[in-house]
């Protein structure tokens, strides 16, 4: 049985491929196949899962499982993610509490996609398994095949059972992914066929589970779908604390954003208006835990890369106190959030405006005009920031500028997939410049946090030198920074940009 760390899923990555091979054929020969050279002796299991979903099945359309099985070396409860067309992440708890209720660790995971809807048992799989360990010539296990008939039955208005046989391929951790590749063509060179279901649950459910959305017609209301698809994606991310998930979600947050303010000509203004607030409201609770992983790494590395006669005092002990206080406090606070009546609405509102794509308005003559006003914007913000002398208020002023090109990089990027060479272009030079002044900000944020750190260090008796020394080579970063962007700057006003632009 699979253990907790902490009373949180465990997690693994699966990478597996599914066929459908007729009930009286022969398990196809995997014996030798690529480094495959034995196999093991047969396992036989018989499993029995309980799938839950919501009753409009939200979790299979997203391509998410659910369940809780009994039977084989992983009973449990099992949550799986779609990570690639053949690699999922599988979420574990041990069997516990009652069996028609899932666990709360798992039903928060998910809380981006129910809306608060109730988790209900949405369908029953018994499955008569026989797998095979597939060994390599040392012996090592390099991937497992399994041999499925499996017996389904599925709610809805009406009872669905459905019986079938269905062979898995998954590959054992570490293995070459090339494994799974010259496995796949034996099995399909021994008559058996590729799955086009992505998991036993969604074959047996599909007349109950709405059609997955698809390319709609309006670029617009494409774009702002992926973003609402990548802000669940890594809402379970953050929940999870997973690596670089809040940095992302921000981002998702953020392009959301500046589509509703840049294209508002295309939606209802209070609608607009009312999303932009809230999405506004996310970034900013999103934004403290940003902000904190971006700077403790930065410091961190600025340090490491010091010569050690100068790193004097326990530097990295008070930088590490720090920094592991403001993203506790960070990471509770976005989690607060996501767990709030409000993001939820917020969610609702967004996927009513993706599902009504005739009602975002906006040709290409439109769509190209708001980017143009971007462009127009972010010329302003510099010819502005150019006419201030160095000091607080210039860093405020390309402060701005970094905003503007945001929101330029960001219009132009939903525009892409309908627009020439000459605004990807444009848009990866604008991407430069927002990229270098978002390295000036960053140096111009930490300040504050050095010297707070060195009377911090002064007020324990701890030697200060090295942060006031990080401190004086902050102002030479940015100034490093400021020159960058106007080469930069010089680069993308000369630079190909599609005419429409000017």
């Amino acid at each position: 049985m699979t253990k907790t760390q902490g009373g949180a899923p465990v997690a693994e990555a699966e990478i597996e491929r599914k066929y459908d091979l007729a009930a009286d054929r022969p398990i196809p020969p995997l014996v030798p196949v690529g480094p495959v050279t034995n196999q093991a002796d047969p396992r036989v299991d018989v499993l029995d899962a309980t799938y839950f979903d919501t009753p409009d099945f939200r979790l299979a359309q997203a391509g998410i499982t659910l369940r809780r099985r009994l039977g084989g070396s992983d009973e449990g409860w099992h949550l799986k993610l779609p990570v690639s067309e053949d690699r999922r992440e599988e979420l574990r708890l041990p069997l516990s509490g009652k069996p028609d209720k899932v666990p709360g660790a798992l039903a928060k995971l998910v809380r981006a996609h129910t809306l608060g809807a109730k988790l209900v048992q949405a369908a029953h799989l018994r499955t008569e398994r026989t797998s095979y360990a597939l060994l390599d010539a040392e012996g090592r296990e390099l991937a497992t095949l399994t041999d499925d008939v499996v017996t389904g039955e599925a709610g809805g208005d009406k009872a669905h059972l459905d019986r079938w046989r269905e062979l898995e391929i998954e590959l054992s951790p570490g293995a070459d992914p090339a494994v799974l590749d010259s496995l796949d063509q034996a099995v399909v060179s021994a008559g058996a066929e590729r799955s086009r279901w992505p998991s036993k649950l969604r074959r047996l459910t599909d007349e109950f589970v709405p059609s997955a959305r698809g390319a709609s017609g309006s670029v617009l209301a494409d774009y702002l779908a992926e973003q609402l698809d990548a802000l669940r994606r890594n809402d379970i991310g953050v929940r999870r604390d997973t690596e670089d998930a809040v940095h992302q979600m921000r981002v998702a947050s953020r392009r959301l954003r500046s589509a509703l303010r840049t294209f508002r000509h295309s939606f209802d203004a209070d609608v607009a208006n009312g999303l932009a607030a809230e999405l506004r409201w996310l970034g900013g609770e999103l934004g403290p835990a940003r902000d904190t992983e971006v700077m403790a790494e930065r410091l961190h590395d600025e340090v490491e890369a010091l010569p050690a006669e100068v790193v004097l005092g326990p530097v990295e002990q008070l930088m590490t106190r720090h920094f592991a206080r403001e993203a506790e406090e960070g990471k509770a606070r976005a989690v607060r959030a996501l767990d709030s009546k409000r993001y939820t609405e917020l969610l609702r509102a967004l996927e009513k405006l993706v599902g009504k794509p005739r009602k975002i308005k906006g040709g290409k003559k439109e769509l190209r005009k708001a980017v143009a006003r971007t462009d127009r914007k972010l010329r302003e913000a510099v010819a502005a920031a150019n006419e201030l002398e160095s000091g607080a208020e210039q860093d405020i002023a390309l402060h701005e500028v970094r905003k503007k090109a945001k929101r330029a990089r960001y219009a132009a990027d939903a525009l892409l997939p309908v627009s020439g060479k000459k605004l990807q272009n444009w848009q990866k030079n604008v991407k430069a410049v927002q990229t270098t002044l978002g390295t000036h900000h960053d140096v111009v944020v930490t300040r504050e946090t050095l010297r707070l750190l060195g009377l911090r260090a002064y007020a324990e008796n701890e030697n200060a030198f090295t942060f006031g020394l990080l401190y004086g080579r902050s102002v030479v970063s940015a100034e490093a920074a400021h020159r960058r962007f106007a080469g930069e700057w010089q680069e993308l006003s000369q630079g190909f940009r599609p005419k429409w632009l000017n």
